[in-house]
């Protein structure tokens, strides 16, 4: 299975969706809560281009948001992302 990042906040539905998504795939993933620590979300900004959460990483690929893996999901390709 790829490596899976999630960048989270704490009170965040979406991100809550992403991950019940990612379980109910049987995938592991690292979570960072970018409400942890000072200088997380920035981090996150740097390295994503976006400010909102979740933003989730699947190996190298930045597949974006829940909007973005439910979309993958839908369309069929987000298992071959997860095993590849």
């Amino acid at each position: 299975m790829s490596n899976i990042i999630i960048y989270t906040s704490t009170f965040c539905p979406y991100c809550t969706m992403a991950k019940r998504l990612l379980d109910k795939k049987g995938a592991v993933y690292s979570e960072i809560n970018v409400d942890a620590e000072p200088g997380l979300r920035q981090e996150m900004v740097l390295k994503t281009k976006r400010r909102t959460v979740p933003q989730i990483y699947i190996g190298d690929f930045h597949v974006g948001g829940f909007d973005d893996l439910y979309a993958l999901e839908q369309q069929s390709r987000l298992d071959p992302l997860l095993t590849s």
